[in-house]
């Protein structure tokens, strides 16, 4: 069996633990202070450098573990988290914090972050190309959002946040009543009147004072009407008349979805 002589031996080793070390990142951060360490992560959270501001944001956890600094960090990770369209991490980074810190002061906020994470995945708020909007995607992500900004307004009503979650709370109700009728507009276009019908009883008993009401009690005129259940149908028709006076769908004016109804948002 042939061997290396031991001087190439050696030589290989060397050269091995050499190309090592030259892999090793260095960690610039090792001899900067707390506070240094957060200020270059926000100098990198407002120039949008989200990928940059994260793994400094980690750091900063550890270092300054235990202080309102490491709090700071986590939400400001889970914003940049947000920011970057990490909506999964950013979801687990303010469970996280609320779970260790549930009496901070910053609680309204990760609440307010929280709800807006799951209000901006992808749920279509200005679609303009597509025109569709949030009722028309997976309502699981609207239904989240609703229940955090619910939580923080019904916890800190007078928080600097409240007002907005309110206002979005509006949408999202809006939005998953919509959704309804969208299913039962389905059903109906298909000759499903029944099914049509079952959906916008739903939207009407499930929400008050939207606008998706409307093209609902529409839904149901003309589902009954072409069921042939006429006593049901006049019953409709009155609400409608009641409660819609002017509506443009009674007068054959259907809108079209060129400016759905959440475009004042």
């Amino acid at each position: 069996m042939l061997r290396a002589p031991l001087p190439l031996v050696s030589a290989l080793l060397v050269a091995g633990l050499l190309a090592a070390c030259s892999t090793t990142t260095d960690d610039k951060t090792a001899g900067w202070s707390p506070n240094r360490i957060h200020s270059e992560a926000k100098d990198e959270l407002n120039s949008g450098a989200y990928d940059k501001a994260i793994p400094l944001l980690e750091k900063l956890e550890g270092r300054a573990a235990g202080t309102p600094l490491a709090q700071q960090a986590q939400l400001d990770k889970a914003y940049a988290h947000f920011k970057a369209g990490e909506k999964a991490q950013a979801i687990a980074t303010l469970d996280r914090f609320m779970k260790l810190h549930p009496a901070s002061p910053a609680l309204d906020y990760a609440l307010y972050l929280k709800g807006l994470v799951n209000f901006n995945d992808n749920l279509g708020l200005f679609s303009f190309i597509s025109r569709q909007d949030l009722s028309e995607r997976d309502q699981k992500a609207a239904k989240d959002s609703f229940e955090s900004f619910s939580e923080l307004a019904t916890r800190f009503p007078d928080s600097r946040y409240a007002q907005d979650a309110r206002q979005r709370m509006t949408y999202i109700v809006n939005s998953l009543a919509q959704y309804e009728v969208h299913v039962a507009r389905y059903y109906f276009e298909r000759g499903a009147y029944v099914a049509a019908i079952s959906r916008a009883q739903v939207a009407l008993a499930d929400y008050q004072g939207v606008p998706a009401l409307e093209e609902a009690l529409y839904i149901l005129i003309q589902s009954y009407d072409a069921l042939g259940m006429t006593q049901l149908r006049d019953d409709a028709r009155r609400v409608m008349d009641s409660s819609y006076p002017q509506s443009a769908y009674l007068r054959g004016e259907v809108k079209g979805t060129s400016n759905p109804w959440w475009k004042f948002w």
